[in-house]
């Protein structure tokens, strides 16, 4: 069981940082581009839908959510887009260390669903 859970999460790794080359390609069209950049900023955010201290249930984003934003996400990009993109990931290193630009943008859209949220329940 858990050997098959780490494969499956080394395959997530892997794509995800197909993904990151996949945005930075300049031929990617704009509706990939921010499905893309959704799924790359969950996948790397520092904060899940569900906190993962809730048995089971806060690992079901990691198990479910996250593969099935990545598999959207892989659908809607183009293939050449995507082999030059798994290339360039073999070929290359994601960038470490922080960014506070990065950072910014995924707070920004963490508020932005707070407030839909919000919004929603405050509306009943």
């Amino acid at each position: 069981m858990t050997g098959k859970l780490r494969e499956t999460a080394g395959k997530l790794k892997k794509q995800v940082r197909i993904l990151y080359f996949a945005l930075k390609d300049r031929d990617l069209p704009l509706l990939p581009r921010l499905i893309a950049g959704i799924t790359l900023a969950y996948a790397l955010s520092p904060l899940d839908l569900i906190p993962d201290f809730i048995p089971i249930l806060g690992y079901l984003d990691d198990l479910i959510i996250l593969p099935a934003l990545i598999a959207l996400t892989i659908r809607v990009i183009p293939r050449g887009i995507w082999e030059r993109a798994r290339r360039r990931s073999e070929e290359e290193e994601m960038p470490r260390g922080k960014s506070f630009t990065a950072a910014l943008i995924i707070i920004l859209i963490w508020a932005g669903l707070l407030a839909l949220i919000l919004r929603k329940i405050l509306k009943k």
